[in-house]
């Protein structure tokens, strides 16, 4: 029989249901299901690896192509609030209804018999590659959501592959180092396909498999490079040159190093998907992306950020220092319990005046109140001890409302951490904050 849903939360508690384990690394079962579907693209795909940078990189390659005048359809994840965020077609989020379709399409492939199990990632994966296979897009641009060789999304063969930064996250599932982490990353590279790799410095790994399968690799600054002044930057790859762009609108250092990979893929795509240095220029300027040190203007200033390894959050911690001077600045964070969370807490700590750590509505979080231990703890091995206040609170927004009361209007404040810890200040809209002199 049948399964049946009215509403898509209702089939996203199916999707949780369905499976023993939440992660089950392997495409044996994804490619069965894929394979009853039918499921093909008939244009070219570009698919995203690496451990931070990559919803940034997909959200340039998309604003590019909207600006040269194709329909590119892009899956990403996690969501910040609403599944849905995960597909994008022409550049706008799809609905619900759109998606629910597609639900029951792959609920009918996976129950023919045999039965086959699909965890949460590998259902909606399953179901939102479907509405883009046929939504007659020009490009699709695929996120991968953990490691590369064995996610779902390595089902589709890429047209060409970029890998961005690869750091220590996930070691649990992918291994103990960058060389073992890189050669997983790499898996999602095709034999004669471009490998754009947009780590300035990627483990052997990945050089050798991009060999070993006869990849066309493009490394940066070998194939592609960027330099930069104040005002402006330029970009030179094997056969083109962009000079005096201004830089992207997502806010950041290393979107310079992402914006690259993404100019070297379409230079490696150039036959099948011609760009225009207008294009690159206009796409870049007006590309958005929510939580990617997203700075929201008032008083006091709210910066939102995503970074929820070590690498992000040095990241996140050279941007707030470009930033300039505040007097104060106020942190909410949250994040799972399987992050290495003493060196984010070591790196970002001495810009932090008040901490505010909140719970997050997931058994893998962390606690606050752990959190707030572990940060105890750095501070007595610290030789550079500052007074530091901390505060534990039950969800995001509530630690929100706390460092919004305890705020200046010239503070800043800063919430970073897992997707849950941004989400969950975002769920009602963006925050505009209103110094308490001024209401």
């Amino acid at each position: 029989m049948q399964t049946r849903f009215d509403t898509l939360d209702q089939w996203l508690a199916h999707c949780e249901q369905i499976h023993p384990s939440t992660i089950d690394m392997g495409l044996t079962r994804v490619k069965a299901v894929a394979e009853r579907l039918a499921l093909r693209f008939d244009c070219p795909v570009i698919t995203v690896a690496g451990t931070n940078g990559k919803g940034s990189t997909c959200a340039m390659a998309e604003a590019i192509a909207l600006e040269s005048g194709y329909r590119p359809g892009v899956f990403t994840s996690p969501h910040l609030v609403h599944f849905e965020e995960r597909c994008r077609v022409r550049g706008e989020i799809v609905s619900a209804v759109d998606l629910m379709p597609h639900f029951e399409a792959v609920e009918a492939a996976r129950l023919q018999p045999p039965e086959i199990s699909l965890t949460y990632f590998e259902f909606t994966t399953l179901a939102i590659l479907r509405l883009l296979s046929l939504a007659k897009l020009d490009v699709a641009i695929l996120e991968v959501g953990l490691g590369g060789r064995l996610d779902a999304t390595n089902i589709i063969d890429t047209d060409c592959a970029i890998i961005t930064s690869i750091d220590l996250d996930h070691m649990d599932l992918l291994g103990p180092d960058r060389e073992s982490i890189g050669r997983e990353k790499a898996g999602i590279m095709r034999p004669g396909k471009p490998a754009v790799v947009s780590d300035p410095m990627p483990p052997q790994s990945v050089i050798d498999h991009a060999e070993s399968i006869g990849a066309d690799l493009w490394r940066f600054g070998r194939d592609f490079n960027y330099e930069g002044d104040k005002q402006q930057w330029s970009w030179a790859g094997r056969g083109r040159r962009y000079s005096g762009m201004a830089y992207p609108a997502l806010r950041g250092a290393n979107q310079l190093v992402n914006a690259s990979g993404v100019l070297a893929a379409y230079e490696a795509l150039r036959n099948k998907l011609p760009v225009t240095a207008q294009a690159v220029r206009n796409g870049l300027a007006m590309v958005e992306l929510p939580g990617r040190f997203q700075i929201v203007p008032g008083q006091p200033t709210l910066v939102l950020d995503v970074g929820h390894n070590p690498h992000a959050i040095a990241a996140l911690t050279a941007n707030l220092d470009a930033m300039g001077y505040f007097p104060v600045t106020h942190a909410i964070f949250g994040a799972m319990h399987d992050k290495d969370l003493t060196p984010m807490l070591r790196k970002i700590g001495p810009l932090i005046d008040r901490w505010f750590f909140t719970d997050l509505p997931t058994p893998r979080a962390e606690k606050a109140a752990d959190l707030q231990s572990k940060w105890n703890a750095v501070q007595l091995l610290s030789d550079k001890r500052h007074d530091v206040t901390t505060s534990c609170h039950p969800d995001p927004m509530a630690a929100l409302r706390a460092a919004i009361e305890a705020a200046e209007p010239a503070d800043r404040i800063v919430v970073f951490g897992s997707f849950y810890t941004v989400g969950g200040v975002l769920k009602d809209g963006v925050p505009r904050l209103d110094a308490k002199h001024l209401n």
